[in-house]
């Protein structure tokens, strides 16, 4: 298994393209970027968090061709921004809808989804009780059908074309109704939808009969705060224990399994926060936050960072990278956008240097 780190910094080299801030002349505004994701195409990015706004920004417009660093202000620089009747947490863009529905959870409970054309909400589900939506996702293979996880300590599944009818199925994966944290489907279409919770443990289910866990991730100290899939039986957690896991699922006979951890990455600083995780696919990189301001990018083959930068070099106090994606294009050349919880986000442009 093996932690080892050879001098990968060598394998790949990272700069800053474009910083994107507020131009407010107030004073600070609480403005902490909790999601940053990519639209279908790859080439448009929105944003979210607890401003009660969803923006959008062309990345062809914070990427410069001349070398320089772009200074951006969000007002200017994003392609439309959507006001939102509560603090958001979550985003997710629907399947199969050509980049026009984006869906959003929010810190009353509620998922919406917003048709990005007219710039209005076109399905609302309020099924948590007004408890926090931490997390939501959509089934690739049946995309009209996504998932919620919340502060209620369950999962509802809901399909898009039943409005106003009950969930397709709840689940509520700790005894003791712990909050979910996180949810997805397998993006290859697999039958595994994992769930993480703040009772320190990740759960399988299988989306064809969500009732029981077909297997359990157990090795977190902490709440598990995040889970996405590197490939299709390959999946990372995130822990505020300061650490991040990969997994891999071995799916068993009659819907049963089981998960094992094949290495654990470590360095960032998390403790009580969401700091962000996120998967490049083709590169086998994998991004995430930390509470001590700085970005961190692991290599899925070594459990230390192959690259770290600072996020803010300038002023002092509290403050992390609250929110990571990579752009799922390319093999030698990849994007990475981070968001901090002072409101500004960052795009950073790597490129593959060497070869082992």
């Amino acid at each position: 298994m093996g932690n080892e780190s050879p001098p990968l910094r060598r394998e790949w080299t990272f700069s800053l393209a474009s910083v994107v801030s507020s131009s407010s002349l107030i004073g600070p505004v609480s403005d902490t970027l909790g999601v940053v994701e990519f639209d279908p195409s790859d080439s448009l990015i929105a944003t979210a968090g607890i401003a009660r706004k969803i923006r959008g920004y062309s990345l062809s417009n914070l990427l410069p061709n001349d070398g320089t660093v772009a200074m951006l202000d969000h007002t200017r620089a994003s392609e439309f921004c959507i006001c939102t009747p509560a603090k958001l947490s979550s985003l997710r863009w629907k399947p199969g809808a050509g980049g026009r529905i984006l869906a959003s959870g929010d810190y009353d409970g509620v998922v919406m989804e917003y048709d990005l054309e007219k710039k209005v909400p076109v399905f609302e589900r309020d099924e948590h009780g007004g408890r926090r939506v931490w997390s939501l996702d959509y089934s690739t293979v049946e995309p009209m059908v996504g998932a919620s996880g919340s502060d209620d300590g369950t999962v509802q599944v809901w399909d898009t074309r039943c409005d106003g009818v009950d969930c397709v199925a709840v689940v509520q994966p700790s005894m003791v109704r712990s909050p979910v944290c996180c949810v997805e489907f397998n993006p290859y279409g697999g039958a595994l939808v994992v769930v993480g919770c703040a009772d320190r443990k990740a759960y399988g289910y299988d989306r064809r009969k969500m009732t029981e866990a077909v297997m359990v991730f157990e090795g977190h100290a902490k709440t598990v705060t995040y889970v996405k899939f590197l490939d299709g039986g390959t999946i990372v957690s995130a822990s505020t224990d300061g650490s991040l896991k990969m997994w891999k699922a071995e799916e068993g006979g009659d819907g049963g399994g089981g998960a094992r951890v094949v290495r654990t990455y470590e360095g960032h600083v998390n403790g009580r926060s969401f700091v962000g995780l996120s998967v490049w696919r083709n590169g086998g990189l994998i991004g995430c936050g930390s509470e001590d301001k700085r970005v961190f990018v692991y290599d899925k083959r070594w459990g230390e960072a192959v690259w770290v930068e600072e996020f803010d070099r300038v002023g002092s106090g509290y403050g992390l990278v609250s929110s990571v994606c990579w752009r799922q294009v390319g093999e030698d050349e990849c994007t990475l956008v981070a968001g901090g919880s002072d409101g500004v986000l960052k795009v950073f442009v790597g490129e593959k240097t060497r070869s082992f």
